[in-house]
């Protein structure tokens, strides 16, 4: 062969572009150089999502992070109040909170309240919604009873509870009328009760709130699963163990995580039934209380504003890890193109 037919065969196009020859005549498809690229949001898309984004952003960070920003602004002063902020003491109130082993009862209070409430109201409201789940005579009527306590305003139902229990009240008067008068206690004041009588008034009032959630997951339950399972032989006892328990668990992680956020804020009830001086000695104050009768009450604004920055933090640093190592299984499935 020719120097020239050499050159022509070099220079020769390849039959296709996508096509190459592997040590002989024999094709194979090469992958494309490069892959096309997605196309952007388009200018019309974006502003759609302006508009519909934008709203609440203004509104989340005017009430929000505005608010956290300047009480974290007013933690680092002496500031009672009124007038600019100017005797700047720098992270002085932070390390007094957590130096005074009052805050440090509270937060102990609140941890206990935590724990006593996932442990009090969550199986109490299961077993309530599994048998007002059934069909029974006056089925609505109970859910509406058990529903009631939660939608009382916290001022009615901490006025009413405290003048019921408190040593002269109905509740001691009721158990002299029916000769149980050595159960009588001061209900209210003994650090030894004071917590349960808490916890007591907690679980009356908000039984209801989860009772309803739990009522709306047992709806999303195919009865197919419950039919079959009994077709097969196993027990009602088992059939909730093993059926209806599991498919209710996110039902009641969100709960959970629910009640623990407002415990960790617990502060309503507590300052009405007790007060500021009361919950102290009764071992029933919590971090929300404190902060008003340490800042505002006290005329300590700065301070007030650095135990509300702690709290914050605190309530914030539990979220996360709650939904890092409990709520990850649910909202890893409820969001679309996530991981792959």
């Amino acid at each position: 062969m020719s120097e020239t037919q050499h050159e022509s065969v070099r220079l020769a196009p390849d039959p296709s572009p996508g096509l190459t020859k592997v040590g002989g005549d024999t094709p194979v498809v090469s992958p494309p150089a490069r892959r096309r690229r997605r196309k952007g949001i388009g200018w019309p898309a974006r502003l759609e999502i302006a508009l519909m984004t934008g709203p609440t952003l203004i509104v989340f960070l005017s009430f929000v992070i505005l608010p956290v920003a300047m009480a974290a602004y007013y933690g680092f002063f002496s500031w009672q109040g009124y007038g600019p902020a100017e005797d700047f003491v720098g992270f002085r109130n932070y390390l007094l909170i957590f130096e005074d082993s009052t805050f440090i009862d509270a937060l102990r209070h609140n941890g206990i309240i935590v724990v006593l409430s996932l442990l009090l109201q969550g199986p109490a409201a299961i077993l309530l919604a599994l048998l007002l789940n059934r069909q029974m005579w006056g089925q609505t009527l109970i859910r509406v009873l058990v529903f009631i306590p939660y939608v009382i305003a916290e001022v009615v139902v901490g006025t009413g509870w405290s003048l019921m229990l408190h040593g002269e009240g109905v509740v001691n008067a009721v158990l002299e009328k029916i000769g149980l008068g050595w159960l009588q206690n001061d209900w209210l004041s003994d650090p030894k009760i004071a917590m349960w009588t808490l916890m007591g008034i907690l679980t009356w009032k908000y039984i209801g709130f989860a009772v309803i959630l739990f009522l709306a997951g047992l709806q999303g339950i195919p009865e197919e699963l419950t039919e079959a399972a009994a077709i097969d032989g196993a027990s009602y006892w088992q059939i909730q163990r093993r059926i209806t328990l599991p498919l209710l668990g996110p039902t009641i992680r969100i709960w959970a995580f629910l009640s623990m956020i407002g415990a960790l804020q617990l502060f309503d009830l507590v300052y009405i039934i007790w007060g500021q001086y009361v919950a102290a000695t009764a071992g029933t104050s919590t971090m929300a209380t404190y902060m008003v009768a340490n800042g505002r009450n006290a005329g300590e604004y700065g301070y007030g504003n650095a135990v509300a920055v702690v709290l914050f933090f605190i309530s914030l640093f539990a979220a996360l890890l709650y939904q890092r190592f409990i709520l990850r299984r649910d909202t890893e499935g409820a969001i679309t193109g996530g991981r792959r």
